[in-house]
């Protein structure tokens, strides 16, 4: 049985998004920290990293902020968490995030969101870390990604079990189920085991 503690959430820092996105990272939220899970995030008190952060401490969780010093006048840092690292780049931000989480969600975001998920993707492919990464599709905004995705499979570009190193879902019910049935895998998940 693999313990999940800690899921690391990518996410956009604009809070210029539907609603539909806002109440579902709150939800997100929510169920992170209603379930024991403690988040890793990029730091940010602001847009939809701000509502995830902020709902999983109002559900008793805690949270775990990495932020560089170079983008704290971009992302404003979240002064509220259970720890908060100021880091000096972003690959120190992104290998702290990767050494703390058991399970990363790729949620909406914009182009860091897009970075964060892709490196993490090719850190798994490559070897460096058995970890489940799921993008959560909220209203197919994942689509265009996956469709590419596929097309670089279908190119060559890619091979076909690549497809097999991300799991997708639509909503905040279905990672939470799905969290829970990782939890009944027996696959190692840390970055020495793979």
């Amino acid at each position: 049985m693999t313990k999940i503690s800690t899921i690391c959430v990518y996410c956009g820092s604009s809070d210029d998004v539907s609603d539909l996105f806002k109440q579902e990272s709150e939800n997100l939220g929510k169920m992170i920290g209603e379930n024991g899970y403690d988040l890793v995030y990029g730091g940010a008190s602001i847009g939809l990293m701000g509502r995830v952060a902020n709902a999983v401490m109002q559900a008793g969780g805690k949270t775990i902020g990495v932020i560089p010093t170079h983008i704290l006048d971009h992302e404003a840092k979240h002064t509220g968490l259970t720890e908060l690292h100021i880091v000096d780049t972003m690959h120190e931000r992104k290998q702290m995030m990767a050494e703390r989480a058991d399970v990363f969600v790729a949620f909406p975001g914009g182009m860091g969101t897009l970075d964060e998920t892709f490196e993490i993707l090719t850190w798994k492919y490559l070897g460096l870390h058995k970890k489940p990464i799921i993008f959560v599709n909220l209203d197919g905004y994942w689509d265009p990604v996956l469709k590419m995705i596929h097309d670089m499979v279908d190119q060559g570009l890619a091979r076909t079990w690549h497809l097999d190193i991300f799991k997708t879902v639509d909503t905040v019910e279905e990672l939470a189920a799905l969290v829970v049935e990782l939890e009944a895998d027996d696959a190692p998940t840390s970055l020495e085991q793979a």
